[in-house]
């Protein structure tokens, strides 16, 4: 897990509940959560893919170094773009959290993987391999806009986004 010390997110709402600037975001209360890991925080590394998890697979084989990889999946409710393998892959290479737009599968797997994990649903289908998708680009995610470099902070009242670093 990351080495940033966890703020709570009511208590960052708290404090940027009158920021109109855009600055800091709160993603809708969607996400239900799947790893071992149920608070965490770091800076976004994003990528953008659809019912292929090609650059999911990619990136958590990659150094995590305490980032939080987001996912635009499209929403989708038909593929799994994050199964046990790839959350342990995750958890092995220091990523802090995996924010899904999209589904999970091997919901037992990912249980005891220790990274934060959320995602819209479970569905055991896996997506099919054509190596197509984005990575560092702004995403939207329900309807959130959240970059490469922003600072994400999730735990059990939900998921915020800040442009910078928040401190207490």
């Amino acid at each position: 897990m990351s080495n940033t010390p966890m703020m709570a997110t009511c208590d960052l709402c708290d404090a940027h509940k009158n920021d109109d600037s855009g600055a800091f975001r709160v993603l809708p209360p969607v996400f239900r959560e799947f790893g071992a890991v149920r608070r965490f925080a770091g800076p976004v590394v994003t990528v953008k893919c659809f019912e292929d998890n090609t650059p999911v697979k990619q990136a958590v084989e990659s150094a995590g170094e305490g980032r939080v990889l987001v996912v635009d999946g499209g929403s989708s409710l038909r593929r799994a773009l994050l199964g046990g393998n790839l959350g342990a892959a995750a958890a092995r290479n220091g990523w802090a959290g995996v924010v899904i737009d999209g589904c999970v599968r091997d919901v037992a797997e990912l249980a005891v993987c220790n990274v934060g994990i959320r995602a819209l649903a479970c569905i055991p289908l896996p997506t099919e391999r054509r190596t197509e998708g984005l990575r560092d680009l702004a995403v939207q995610i329900q309807g959130v806009w959240v970059r490469p470099g922003d600072w994400l902070y999730a735990d059990e009242d939900g998921i915020v986004v800040s442009n910078v670093q928040l401190t207490a």
